[in-house]
């Protein structure tokens, strides 16, 4: 079930029965500074919920039968392709990095160093960057690699030099330490990083068991970082010197950006509600003060877009076409297809590959129009099924 919170109290919508589960959900969010946020203060959106609606007509959605782009996986945890197409997907538990080749097969790129897996931790994101080369005889840009890392005293992002071509990617032997100091624990890591649209580093964390600690600016947990390529701070943060960029976040592990430069952020809730959040810079989305909506809105805390029942969801990776938003599941086991409305007031969302293929970790908008969705049962959470874990390609057509 889902919740639409409208003025006042919370009412529990039914699921639409039928080949597919649509699932509706309307919020409202706050868009009030932090005190002391140097960023200009966001409209404030209606308190009405507005009346229900379905997906617009047209959304790309999932159709026909998913076939399987990579099998045999161990514990993968991010995917992310490459400026000439090529496809890298990461494996916490073994820190390797593998290539997924145009023929289907899957190489080893390498092992990344130094990493100390243990829970939720381990090797976790991977977001490819273009820039100039260490080598002052190459000719740039040369080709990179952020990844995000469980050391052994802490959650750290790294830099790695990729060599070769497709087919034939290695990593090279320059490592670059990007970030240190992020609070590990054996659960609520976060671990995604992204390029944005501005060509800064992303970073998500999690709270590490400490949620106060996504209340302190000073802390790196709980947050979602903001950082230029070499890990200097960008002058216009919100926080002068400060490399956070949005807190009170329990454990984001999905960030994306949409056509209209809109950035967004899916979040595990307690045991409650999950999130899928606009993150605005030097907002706060009240974690451990508030949980989803909050009924009685603090000026404080930002509100997310949409709420999920956290058996319906454990939102992870995300991936945007246009302004839809498709967002793995784990413990719902499927795929969120969401559009925001205009103004990302409200915003309708359908479930789709619901209990078919596990949890799901990870998913990615690939170059020919569709998707490529990830699993993650071979991580001692899920139930393993043969060939597991896998890559799996979604084709996705227009929703009559």
């Amino acid at each position: 079930m889902l919740t639409r919170t409208g003025a006042g109290s919370a009412r529990t919508i039914p699921a639409w029965l039928g080949s597919r589960r649509t699932a509706l959900v309307f919020v409202v969010g706050l868009a009030l500074l932090l005190t002391g946020c140097t960023s200009p203060p966001a409209p404030a959106v209606p308190a009405s919920a507005g009346r229900p609606a379905s997906l617009p007509v047209g959304t790309l959605v999932p159709d026909g039968e998913p076939t399987d782009v990579a099998t045999n996986l161990a514990a993968p945890w991010s995917m992310a392709f490459l400026p000439d197409g090529s496809f890298l997907v990461s494996e916490r538990g073994s820190a390797l990095i593998k290539e997924i080749t145009a023929g289907g097969a899957t190489r080893i790129v390498g092992k990344v160093d130094g990493v100390v897996p243990g829970g939720e931790g381990g090797l976790l994101g991977l977001a490819p960057w273009q820039g100039p080369c260490a080598d002052t005889a190459s000719q740039p840009p040369c080709l990179f690699l952020f990844v995000y890392v469980t050391a052994k005293e802490d959650n750290r992002v790294l830099r790695l030099a990729l060599d070769g071509a497709a087919g034939s990617y290695t990593l090279g032997s320059g490592v670059t330490t990007v970030l240190t100091g992020i609070a590990k624990a054996s659960n609520h890591d976060g671990g995604r990083i992204a390029v944005g649209p501005d060509g800064l580093l992303y970073i998500t964390t999690g709270d590490a068991g400490n949620g106060q600690a996504a209340q302190d600016r000073n802390s790196l947990s709980g947050k979602i970082l903001r950082l230029k390529p070499d890990g200097t701070v960008p002058a216009d943060n919100p926080f002068p010197g400060n490399p956070v960029f949005s807190l009170g976040h329990r454990n984001s592990q999905g960030i994306a950006w949409d056509s209209r430069g809109r950035m967004w952020a899916a979040e595990f809730g307690q045991n409650t509600w999950d999130e899928l959040n606009l993150i605005l810079p030097g907002h706060n989305y009240g974690w451990p003060i508030v949980e989803g909506i909050d009924a009685h809105p603090d000026a404080r805390f930002t509100n997310p877009v949409l709420q999920w029942a956290t058996s319906e969801a454990s939102p992870s990776g995300m991936a945007i076409r246009g302004t839809t938003i498709y967002l793995a599941a784990l413990k719902g086991e499927r795929l969120w297809v969401i559009q925001p409305s205009d103004d990302a007031a409200t915003a309708a969302a359908s479930a789709y590959l619901s209990g078919r293929f596990g949890r799901l970790r990870d998913v990615r908008a690939t170059p020919d129009g569709g998707l490529w969705v990830l699993t993650n049962n071979t991580d001692g959470r899920g139930t393993p099924r043969p060939g597991d874990d896998r890559i799996l390609s979604v084709h996705l057509a227009a929703l009559p």
